[in-house]
C-alpha cells in the first residue's frame, strides 16, 4: 500500500485532495503546517486566528476520514523563506509572488522532506494542475478547469518532486470538488477562499512590511519620465508597477507607476503607453520539460497569475537566465513577479523576473 502525506490547509480543496488519495486505496497522512504567530499577520492573540479556525477543520476533515492528524510547525522557515524574501523584494523595488516562495521553501521542500523522512510515496496537495509521465520525464499541466489552474506558482518543482508528488484535483472542477466535500459531510464544503497573502490578511503590504522590519521608509518625489517633480510619495514600498489609484496627487491625465527608482526614492510616474514593453530578462530559471532547452523557440508566457499567456521567442541565456521577446509589447512588465513559459499545456519551466 502507498503512504501518502496531504498538506492540509483547512480549506475544500486539500480535504477532498485527501478523500480521493483514501478512496484510491493509499494509506493516508494529514498535516497542517503552521507558517507564522497571529502577530506576524498583525492579529492579536486573543482573537480568533483564521489559521487556528483552518487547523480546527483539517482536523475535524481527517478524523471523518478516519486518518491520523499532525501540525507541523515550520515557522522560522517560512520567516525565513517566505517572510524576509517578500520584505527584500519590495526593499529592492521588486514585487514578489510568496505564494510561489511557499510552495517552493515550505511545501516542496521543508514539508516534502518531512514526507521523504516518513517513509511517504508522495506528497499531496489541493492544487490545481496535473503531472504526467512521457517519454521518461516527468511533466506539469495545467488544470482542466483554466479558471482555477495555479500551474503558474508551481513552475519550480523538480523532476524528483513531481514523481513524488498527486495532485487529485487537476482533472476536475471547482465546482466538482464542493459536491464531493458536500456529499461527504466536510464541514468547509462551502468554505470560502481567501483572496489575500496569509501574512497580510488585510492586503496592507506597506504596513505589514512595516510590522516585519520595525522600519519607517521616507517620503519622496514622484516624478513624470523626465525627472520633473509633480509632488511627494509617503513610502516607496507603497507602489507597485502600473498602479494609478492611491497616489494622492491630482494631475491632469491618469498617470502610472512605470518605475521605481531606488537609489534616489524616487516613484516615476508615466502614461499608460509608457507601461508597455516587448522584452525581459528571466534569472534563477526552472527547467521542467528540458533536460538542455533549445537555443531559441516559440513558446507562450505568462508574467502574472491572472495574465492570460501569450506568443514570444525564448532565448536562453545562462544556466539559468532566459530573455524572452514577445510578439505584441506586455503591459506593465514587474521585476520579482514569475514568468512563465507554456507548450499548450505543458509548463515548459519559469523564473523570476528581472
Amino acid at each position: 500500500m502507498k503512504r501518502a502525506l496531504i498538506a492540509m490547509s483547512g480549506g475544500v480543496d486539500s480535504s477532498v485532495a485527501a478523500y480521493m488519495m483514501k478512496k484510491e486505496g493509499c494509506e493516508c497522512i494529514g498535516a497542517t503546517m503552521k507558517l507564522f504567530e497571529n502577530e506576524d499577520a498583525g492579529i492579536l492573540r486573543e482573537k480568533t486566528c483564521c489559521s487556528l479556525d483552518d487547523v480546527e477543520d483539517a482536523r475535524r476533515v481527517c478524523s471523518l476520514l478516519g486518518i491520523p492528524y499532525y501540525v507541523f510547525n515550520f515557522t522560522a522557515d517560512f520567516r525565513e523563506k517566505v517572510i524576509d524574501n517578500f520584505v527584500r523584494a519590495y526593499e529592492n523595488g521588486a514585487t514578489p509572488n510568496p505564494c510561489i516562495d511557499c510552495n517552493r521553501y515550505l511545501k516542496f521542500e521543508r514539508f516534502f522532506n518531512r514526507a521523504m523522512d516518513l517513509e511517504c510515496d508522495y506528497v499531496v496537495t489541493g492544487h490545481y494542475a496535473r503531472i504526467e509521465q512521457r517519454n521518461g520525464r516527468w511533466l506539469l499541466l495545467k488544470s482542466v478547469d483554466e479558471k482555477k489552474d495555479q500551474s503558474y506558482v508551481l513552475y519550480s518543482l523538480t523532476q524528483f518532486q513531481l514523481a513524488h508528488t498527486k495532485f487529485p484535483l487537476g482533472g476536475m472542477h471547482k465546482t466538482e470538488t464542493r459536491e464531493i466535500a458536500e456529499a461527504n459531510g466536510f464541514v468547509n464544503a462551502q468554505k470560502k477562499e481567501s483572496q489575500d497573502i496569509c501574512f497580510v490578511p488585510d492586503g496592507d503590504y506597506a504596513a505589514a512590511i512595516k510590522r516585519f522590519t520595525g522600519k519607517t521608509y521616507p517620503e519622496g518625489d514622484f516624478t513624470d519620465m523626465e525627472g520633473n517633480v509633480l509632488g511627494r510619495h509617503k513610502g516607496i514600498i507603497k507602489y507597485t508597477i502600473g498602479q494609478r489609484k492611491g497616489l494622492g496627487l491630482a494631475l491632469k491625465q491618469p498617470m502610472y507607476v512605470c518605475r521605481k527608482d531606488m537609489e534616489h526614492n524616487s516613484v516615476v510616474l508615466g502614461l499608460n503607453d509608457d507601461l508597455f514593453a516587448k522584452d525581459l530578462d528571466v534569472y534563477d530559471f526552472n527547467w521542467i520539460a528540458y533536460d538542455e532547452p533549445p537555443a531559441e523557440f516559440r513558446a507562450k508566457a505568462k508574467i502574472r497569475y491572472g495574465q492570460k499567456e501569450q506568443w514570444a521567442t525564448v532565448r536562453p541565456t545562462g544556466e539559468d537566465t532566459v530573455h524572452i521577446e514577445f510578439d505584441e509589447p506586455q503591459r506593465a512588465i514587474t521585476s520579482g513577479q514569475a514568468a512563465v513559459l507554456y507548450d499548450g499545456d505543458v509548463v515548459i519551466g519559469g523564473g523570476t523576473i528581472k
